[in-house]
C-alpha cells in the first residue's frame, strides 16, 4: 500500500508539475532541490508513473555511491508499500536486485557507464536520473557526457534530469542543450552556528595523514553537542581510519549504554547502513564521511559536528603516484553538512574551525576530472569513440597532462593503438568494472595462476584493507581468507564477482593478446613463461607456505625458467596453481603497476619509475630484495614515497611484467672529473647489471666529453698565457665592435663546439686528452678568416702597445668594458693623450718605481694637469733617484734612473 502521508510531506512534490512540462516540452531538465525534499525518491517514483495514472516509464537513477543506491531503492519500495525487487530495484557492483515487473532501477554511475559501452542506446529505458550532480564524481560527469551523445544522435525521445541539492545549475543546463532549470522549495528549519575551533593550532592535513589533536578536538565537540543539545549528533570525518579513533575516544559513552556509536562510510555492513537509516532507540552519535552529506537522511538528528575535512583524489604525476588526500570541506560542502541538522527541527551546527577562515574555503569541491588519475576515463572515451573527449559535453575539460599520462599507460597495457583507439583488448579492460590496472592483471594473470587466486589478489587491490592487515599483501590475502570483518565479507563477494568476469574475458596469452610487457625477446610468453616466473618467487624472507623455513629464492629462477619455457599454443606449465600467495601477490601486483616495482638499495627502494620508496617500521616487506608496490603515499616533509601495500616479487616476475622497460646499452658519461664508460641493463631506472667499456661508441664518449666542459668549464683545456689573452681580446671586440668577431662566452662556446674543438675533441677518450688540446690553437679556427677581418686582430686589439719610454706592455683585456694598460709613470711622459685601441681608451695604472699602483687614470691629459702634482710630492721624497719633473707632458720619459740619465 502506497504510504500518501509521507509521500505528500515531500516538499518536491510541488515541483512535479514544472519537472513533467520541462521534460515534455524539451526533454531535459536540471533540478535543484534542497537536502530532504524527496528528489532522490519521489521524483522517479512520479517519472516512472508509480503514484497516479500517468504513462508507465522505466526509469533509471544513478547514484554515486552504492551505499546511496541501496539506501534509495529501500526508500522508494518502502513509499510503495513493497519490498526491493518488485516495482523498485537496485543494481551495484557485484549485487544486483531488480524483478521482472521493476519500473525504476536505482544503479551506481559505474554501473551505468558499464551499461551504456554495452548497449548505446539503453534499451528499454525512458528515463534517466543523474542524482547528487554537484558532487562533480568523474563517473557522473563521463555518464552525463555519453547521455548526452546518445540522446543528440541516437536515441531524441529519451529524457534527462540532471538532480542536486546545489550546484552550477546553468552549466548543467547548457550543458543539456539549453535545458530548463526547475527549483523545489525546501523545508529547512533554521540551523545555528557554533564555531569551535581547537584552542591549539594543529598542523594541516597532508596525504591521509590528520593530525590526531584535530581529531581529539572533534571528539571533545562530540561530548559538548551531547550536553547543550537535543538529538542525534551526525559527525563528518574525512575517512574510515578518522571515524575509528574518534570512535574509539568515545567509548566511555558507548560503554556507559545512554549513547550508541554508530560508523557509518561506503565499507560499513549492510546491518549498520540500515541501523542508521532507521530511527534508534537510544540517543546515537553517527560518525560518518561525506556519503552522509547529500546521499542519505539520517533521521533524528539535531546536531552536526563538522570537522572541516574531506577526502579528494589527487596524482603526483612526478612520482607516479595516485590516491586520496585530505583536504579542507569547501563552503558548499559546509552548507550541505548543516542542513542535515534542520531537517526535522530547528538544529545546530559546530564547526571545528574559526569563523574568519570560513572566507577562506574553497566554494565547491574540486571537480575530479581536474584532479584525479583519468586512466579510466580515458579508456572510456576511447571506447565511445572519442579518444580525446573533446566531442564529449563536459563541464570541464580534462587536463591534457592528465589524458597525456593516461593514454601512457593505456598504451602500456595493450588498451589504445597508437592513435588512441580502443583495441579488442582495450574493450575487454573497460568492461571487466575495474581500474584499467587491475582489469589488465586480472585478465593476464587469471590464465596462468587460475581464475580463484587472481581474483583474490585483485578483489584486495580494488578497495583499502584494514590497517591491520599490514603492508606483505600475501598476509594480508591470508588475513581475507580468515577474517569475519565486514571487510571480509565484501572481499568474498568481490572474489565471486572477478571470478566470473576472468572466466569471461580472460583467456591463454597469445601474440594478439599480449602487451609487449609480457614477451620475452619479441615472442609471446606462454603461460609456463609467467608460471616459471612465478615460480622464482615463492618464498620470502619471513618464509612462505611452500618454504616454511624461510629464505629468498633465486634472483634468477623466475627470469630463467621464463626465457627457458616453450612457447606453444596454450601450453600450460603443470602445477602453476600451486604457487605460493607470495608469488600470486607479486605477480598480479607486477602487472597492474610494473612501473613501481622497486629493488632494494641502499636502505630503501628504487622504483621502475625513478621514484624512491622507503618501508614501514615493523612491516613484513623487510629485506625482500625486489618488492611490488601497490599503494603507497608521501609522508610530511619527505621527498621518497611510503610503501603501504606491497609484495615480494623475484627479479624474473620484475623483468616479466615490466618487460617493454627492459633496456641494455652503452652508457658513457662525465662523472667523478673523468669519463666513466659502461654496459648497462636496466628496467626503467633500475639497473640490473653492470660492466666496464674498454672500447665504448667514440660518439657516446665524445657527447660525454662536452658535458664534462659544460659542467666544469673550458679550463680543462690547456691555456697558456697567450691563449687566454686570445680569449679575452675576443671578448673585447666582440662587445666593442659586434660581427663578425665571435662570441666567446661559455654558452657561445658550447655552441659552437663543433668549430673550434675538432678534430682535437674527437679523438679524446678521457679528461688527460683534455687537457693537451692547445686552447689557443684550436680558438683561433673561430677568428674570422672568411671576411679577412682576422688580419686585424692585432691592430684592433694588439697584446702590447708601445709607450713613450719605447717599451712595449702588455695590455690586460681582462675587463672587456675598459682594458687596462699597467705601465710605470716614468714611461708616459710626454704623452698627451690616453692610449686607446679600437676607439676604447685604456685605463691606464701607473705605476711607482717600485711597480705599485700610484694612480688609475682615462684621461692623461687631466691627470698631468691635476692629478700628478700630488703623486709626485708623496712619491719624490721616497723615490728620489727617479725623474720627477714639474712639467712631466713635456718631460722625456725614460726607464731609468736619474743616474742612468746622466751617464
Amino acid at each position: 500500500m502506497i504510504r500518501y502521508d509521507a509521500l505528500d510531506a515531500l516538499p518536491v512534490r510541488g515541483a512535479l508539475p514544472a519537472l513533467n512540462d520541462a521534460l515534455e516540452g524539451h526533454g531535459t531538465a536540471v533540478l535543484v532541490a534542497p537536502p530532504g525534499t524527496g528528489k532522490t525518491t519521489l521524483v522517479p517514483l512520479a517519472l516512472a508513473g508509480l503514484l497516479d495514472e500517468g504513462p508507465a516509464r522505466r526509469v533509471v537513477v544513478a547514484e554515486p555511491r552504492r551505499i546511496a543506491a541501496r539506501a534509495a531503492a529501500r526508500r522508494m519500495a518502502w513509499l510503495l508499500g513493497e519490498k526491493v525487487g518488485e516495482s523498485i530495484g537496485y543494481t551495484v557492483r557485484g549485487e544486483r536486485v531488480v524483478g521482472r515487473r521493476a519500473r525504476v532501477e536505482v544503479v551506481t554511475t559505474g554501473v551505468l557507464l558499464q551499461r551504456l559501452q554495452r548497449d548505446q542506446e539503453l534499451a528499454g529505458v525512458d528515463v534517466v536520473l543523474l542524482d547528487e550532480c554537484h558532487e562533480r564524481h568523474l563517473d557522473a560527469d563521463t555518464a552525463a557526457a555519453f547521455l548526452w551523445d546518445v540522446r543528440e544522435t541516437l536515441r531524441p525521445e529519451l529524457r534527462l534530469v540532471a538532480a542536486s541539492a546545489t550546484t552550477d545549475a546553468e552549466g548543467w543546463a547548457r550543458l543539456l542543450g539549453g535545458a530548463p532549470v526547475v527549483e523545489a522549495e525546501g523545508a529547512a528549519h533554521p540551523v545555528e552556528v557554533v564555531w569551535t575551533p581547537p584552542v591549539r593550532p594543529v598542523r594541516p592535513p597532508h596525504g591521509m595523514r590528520v593530525d590526531p589533536a584535530l581529531l581529539t578536538h572533534v571528539a571533545s565537540v562530540v561530548r559538548r553537542a551531547l550536553a547543550e543539545r537535543t538529538g542525534d549528533v551526525l559527525c563528518f570525518l574525512p575517512g574510515v581510519g578518522e571515524i575509528a579513533r574518534v570512535a574509539g575516544q568515545l567509548g566511555q559513552l558507548r560503554d556507559a549504554g545512554d549513547v550508541e556509536v554508530l560508523q557509518v562510510h561506503g565499507r560499513a555492513p549492510a546491518a549498520v547502513q540500515d541501523a542508521v537509516l532507521s530511527p534508534g532507540v537510544r540517543r546515537r552519535v553517527v560518525l560518518a564521511t561525506s556519503v552522509a552529506e547529500s546521499s542519505l537522511t539520517v533521521p533524528g538528528v539535531r546536531v552536526v559536528v563538522d570537522s572541516g575535512l574531506a577526502r579528494e583524489p589527487r596524482v603526483d604525476h612526478a612520482r607516479g603516484l595516485s590516491a586520496l588526500t585530505t583536504v579542507r570541506a569547501s563552503q558548499a560542502s559546509g552548507r550541505q553538512r548543516a542542513g542535515r541538522a534542520g531537517r526535522e527541527a530547528p538544529g545546530a551546527v559546530y564547526r571545528c574551525w574559526a569563523e574568519a577562515e570560513d572566507a577562506r574555503l574553497p566554494r565547491f569541491p574540486s571537480p575530479e576530472i581536474k584532479v584525479a588519475d583519468l586512466t579510466a576515463f580515458a579508456l572510456q572515451t576511447a571506447c565511445w569513440g572519442d579518444p580525446d573527449a573533446s566531442g564529449l559535453a563536459l563541464l570541464d575539460p580534462p587536463p591534457g597532462g592528465a589524458m597525456a599520462a593516461a593514454r601512457s599507460v593505456l598504451s602500456a597495457v595493450g588498451a589504445v593503438d597508437s592513435v588512441g583507439r580502443a583495441t579488442d583488448r582495450g574493450v575487454r579492460l573497460a568492461r571487466v568494472g575495474l581500474h584499467p590496472r587491475l582489469g589488465r592483471a586480472l585478465l593476464d594473470s587469471a590464465p596462468v595462476v587460475g581464475a580463484e587466486r587472481a581474483a583474490e589478489v585483485v578483489a584486495l587491490l580494488s578497495e583499502e584493507a584494514p590497517r591491520e592487515y599490514g603492508d606483505d599483501l600475501a598476509a594480508a590475502l591470508r588475513a581475507a581468507r580468515r577474517g569475519g570483518d565486514a571487510y571480509a565479507g565484501r572481499w568474498r563477494a568481490e572474489v565471486r564477482r572477478l571470478r566470473a568476469v576472468a572466466a569471461e574475458f580472460a583467456h591463454p596469452p597469445t601474440r594478439d593478446s599480449l602487451p609487449a610487457e609480457l614477451t620475452v625477446q619479441g615472442t609471446p610468453t606462454a603461460p609456463g613463461a609467467l608460471g616459471a616466473g612465478v615460480a622464482g618467487a615463492q618464498a620470502d624472507a619471513a618464509g612462505s607456505e611452500a618454504n616454511p623455513a624461510g629464505g629468498q629464492a633465486d634472483p634468477g629462477a623466475g627470469v630463467a625458467g621464463g626465457q627457458g619455457a616453450s612457447v606453444g599454443p596454450g601450453g600450460l606449465v603443470r602445477g602453476l596453481v600451486a604457487a605460493t600467495d607470495d608469488g600470486v601477490a607479486g605477480l598480479v601486483v607486477a602487472l597492474a603497476f610494473p612501473e613501481r616495482l622497486a629493488r632494494a638499495d641502499g636502505g630503501s627502494y628504487l622504483m621502475v619509475s625513478g621514484t624512491r620508496a622507503e618501508l614501514r617500521e615493523g612491516g613484513g616487506l623487510r629485506g625482500a630484495p625486489w618488492i611490488a608496490v601497490a599503494v603507497a603515499d608521501r609522508p610530511v616533509g619527505s621527498g621518497h614515497a611510503r610503501v603501504q601495500l606491497g609484495a615480494v616479487v623475484d627479479e624474473g616476475i620484475a623483468r616479466l611484467a615490466a618487460g617493454a622497460l627492459l633496456d641494455e646499452r652503452e652508457e658513457v658519461h662525465w662523472a667523478g672529473g673523468d669519463i666513466v664508460a659502461r654496459r648497462v641493463e636496466r628496467l626503467g631506472a633500475v639497473e640490473l647489471a653492470v660492466r666496464a667499456l674498454a672500447d665504448a661508441d667514440p660518439v657516446l664518449v665524445r657527447n660525454a666529453l662536452v658535458e664534462g666542459l659544460r659542467q666544469e668549464g673550458f679550463g680543462v683545456l690547456r691555456w697558456s698565457p697567450e691563449a687566454g689573452g686570445l680569449r679575452q681580446r675576443l671578448a673585447f671586440l666582440r662587445l666593442h665592435l659586434g660581427e663578425p668577431w665571435p662570441d666567446v662566452s661559455d654558452g657561445a662556446l658550447h655552441a659552437r663546439v663543433d668549430e673550434w674543438l675538432e678534430p682535437e675533441l674527437g679523438r679524446a677518450r678521457r679528461r688527460g686528452d683534455l687537457a693537451r688540446i692547445d686552447a689557443g690553437d684550436a680558438l683561433s679556427r673561430l677568428l674570422p678568416w672568411a671576411s679577412g677581418e682576422a688580419g686585424r686582430l692585432d691592430e684592433l686589439a694588439p697584446e702590447r702597445i708601445t709607450v713613450p719610454s719605447g717599451s712595449r706592455i702588455r695590455i690586460d683585456y681582462g675587463n672587456p668594458e675598459q682594458p687596462v694598460l699597467a705601465v710605470k709613470l716614468q714611461e708616459m711622459f710626454g704623452l698627451e693623450r690616453s692610449p686607446a685601441v679600437a676607439g676604447v681608451p685604456l685605463l691606464v695604472h701607473l705605476l711607482s718605481p717600485a711597480g705599485r699602483p700610484a694612480a688609475v687614470t682615462a684621461d692623461l691629459a687631466s691627470f698631468w694637469k691635476d692629478g700628478y702634482k700630488g703623486v709626485r710630492a708623496e712619491l719624490r721624497g721616497r723615490y728620489p733617484k727617479h725623474p720627477w719633473p714639474e712639467d712631466p707632458a713635456t718631460a722625456e720619459p725614460t726607464r731609468h734612473t736619474n743616474a742612468r740619465l746622466r751617464r
